[in-house]
């Protein structure tokens, strides 16, 4: 396959803090890839390091062959890049927003029309062409943004967090959107806090504090999970979790209503759990052996780290 995205030992120093520290990472065309991770984790500046508006303090990185530093604006003609605060003007229409990033980009006059209306009715945003953008929802103003990245036709589509804070319903339609795109050719590379986004990945790297914790499809990343996991129903997932954690239990993490315990011997495991959430009085509603999730990774592997602040 062609690769169209490649970092090489990709290292960002700010002061003595190492925002990114020697990724490594191939992204295939046609591919979407998934930076995941949570605040903090480096997803951001790899993404600047990526599209050329930061340079790296060690390492390399080429998009669509040419290298990021040398030959940076030839990557700008080839990539789209929505930011986490995109520069949408507020007093423009969605029509003049678009109209100027048509400009920006150098699109042919006699395309822009075309390309406009295409993307507006792709992304449903044609009946509110002439609504200001700062009088548009979240959701409208993200889709708004995404056809001002995509208005030049780009080969790579750089995302930063581009679903963020987002209500359910527009999340839904910018990945139907995504997935169009997808279709026809687009290579997406989109960072997110979100594990359940990752589930949609072609690959997906698994950031934390700027290390490289896992990478590969996201089935591969489940492998790489080699406990089982026991859910927890109870009254309070808060108190059984004090609870088991006082009587030994470890490896924990609350999940909403449900605790997971992360153990090599599951029976015994579920066993013990019983028997003392029993005792204390706490209300079993069930114990059963899941498949994991990738949320269920990223809290084992930081456990097995020794970050004591997860789990």
């Amino acid at each position: 396959m062609e690769a169209q995205v490649v970092a090489e030992n990709l290292t960002k120093i700010f002061g003595e803090k190492k925002a990114v520290d020697q990724l490594n990472l191939t992204v295939n065309k046609g591919e979407i890839f998934g930076l995941v991770g949570p605040d903090g984790a480096g997803k951001t500046t790899t993404l600047r390091m990526l599209v050329s508006i930061l340079e790296p303090s060690h390492g390399n990185a080429w998009v669509c062959g040419h290298h990021t530093v040398k030959d940076a604006e030839r990557i700008k003609e080839k990539i789209g890049y929505m930011s986490q605060t995109f520069g949408l003007y507020q007093d423009l229409s969605v029509a003049e927003n678009l109209q100027f990033y048509s400009d920006i980009y150098c699109v042919p006059k006699k395309k822009q029309k075309q390309r406009m209306e295409e993307l507006l009715d792709a992304t449903g945003l044609a009946p509110f062409k002439k609504r200001l953008a700062g009088r548009l929802s979240g959701g409208m103003k993200q889709k708004l943004a995404l056809c001002c990245a995509l208005v030049h036709k780009p080969e790579v589509l750089f995302l930063d967090e581009p679903t963020n804070g987002v209500d359910p319903v527009s999340r839904r339609d910018f990945w139907r959107i995504l997935y169009t795109l997808l279709s026809e050719g687009v290579t997406i590379i989109f960072s997110t806090a979100y594990l359940d986004e990752a589930e949609r990945c072609s690959h997906i790297a698994l950031l934390h504090e700027g290390k490289l914790l896992a990478e590969g499809t996201p089935q591969e990343v489940k492998g790489l999970f080699k406990k089982s996991i026991l859910e927890v129903t109870t009254s309070s997932s808060r108190n059984a979790v004090e609870i088991l954690r006082k009587e030994g239990f470890e490896n924990l993490s609350i999940f909403g209503e449900k605790v997971h315990i992360f153990t090599e011997s599951p029976k015994q495991a579920a066993t013990k759990a019983r028997e003392i959430l029993q005792a204390s009085g706490e209300e079993i509603v069930s114990i059963k052996a899941i498949e994991p999730s990738l949320e269920d990774v990223f809290l084992s592997v930081l456990t097995e780290k020794g970050d004591s602040s997860h789990g």
